[in-house]
């Protein structure tokens, strides 16, 4: 699904909002969810999961092209734990 369509899904659920409000609220929370994880908090919606941020650290790399090693820097990347709620969905339980 992607934001389109999870848009277009919450509009027609909720005849009541126009699209265009549904597309802000939308927007919104994905924003929030963004601008907390760049200030390095953790994000937990109840039943879905958590979404934190964690530190890769700086190592050598190999460039699949050239087989030439690289330095790779250290980053930050996004990562997702699915709540009990959803695992248990996912899996017929």
């Amino acid at each position: 699904m992607i934001r389109s369509e999870l848009i277009q899904k919450i509009a027609e659920e909720n005849p009541h909002l126009v699209q265009q409000d549904v597309a802000k609220i939308v927007n919104t929370i994905f924003s929030e969810i963004t601008e907390a994880l760049a200030n390095g908090n953790r994000v937990e919606l109840r039943g879905f999961g958590a979404f934190s941020v964690k530190k890769r650290d700086a190592r050598i790399g190999r460039n699949p092209r050239t087989g030439e090693s690289v330095q790779v820097d250290q980053k930050y990347v996004p990562f997702f734990k699915t709540g009990k709620l959803l695992r248990d969905r996912l899996n017929g339980n």
